[in-house]
């Protein structure tokens, strides 16, 4: 299958929801050239949830392309943000990705062949006091989108647990649990939740199924 069929199934964009906060962070340095470097404290039983969408035009699995106002992976994250109780963190691009589908396809592919870490507007300083992180994006060409490389690599994750969820077009997880086993150092990498964007208003239950056996939801 082409690469620009299976890249980009999801996106969007999301904000706290009825159990989670917004984590505010300060603008950083330069958000032009590293990843940020995390504190390496201790963490203290908090839960993260630190996601990254798109919205605009996106492929869609029964035909053609839709425009979505709201990303696939924002409809999720909202969701699981409303049954646990967590700080949220949206991760954007400094450099925002196309509304367009096909120069989104464009710099992925380029972006994914350069193994490049695209930078984060106003990133976290650190994760220290987060034990859990539930880390949230969309699959694009049968893995997360690079900048979630730049979130994972740019933390101190020993001895934290993650959590990983995504929405698909077609790749399921996809490479999601190799990449986080490789760049989260020193977590414990949790069985996986990947839904299909089309579908992601339909998998509550799903999704609850998912945060009990993580235990995170009683």
């Amino acid at each position: 299958m082409l690469r620009s069929a299976l890249l980009l199934g999801l996106g969007g964009v999301s904000r706290a929801t009825a159990a989670c906060t917004t984590v505010d962070s300060p603008p950083p340095a330069d958000t032009t050239t590293t990843p940020p470097q995390a504190s390496s404290d201790s963490s203290t039983g908090g839960i993260l949830l630190a996601y990254f969408s798109r919205a605009g035009e996106n492929y869609y699995y029964y035909g053609g392309r839709r425009d979505l106002k709201v990303g696939n992976t924002e409809v999720l994250a909202e969701m699981i943000g409303g049954l646990v109780d967590c700080d949220i963190f949206r991760i954007e691009a400094a450099d925002p990705y196309p509304d367009a589908y096909d120069p989104t396809v464009a710099r992925n592919v380029a972006e994914q062949d350069a193994d490049a870490r695209p930078a984060i507007a106003d990133p976290l300083a650190s994760i220290a006091g987060y034990q859990h992180v539930l880390l949230g994006s969309p699959i694009w060409n049968v893995r997360p989108p690079m900048i979630m490389s730049t979130f994972a690599d740019g933390y101190d994750f020993a001895g934290r647990t993650v959590y990983p969820f995504v929405t698909y077009a077609v790749s399921g997880l996809g490479g999601t649990q190799r990449l986080y086993s490789e760049t989260c150092t020193g977590a414990q990498i949790r069985p996986g939740l990947a839904v299909q964007g089309e579908e992601v208003s339909r998998h509550r239950d799903d999704v609850e199924t998912w945060l009990r056996q993580s235990r995170l939801l009683a």
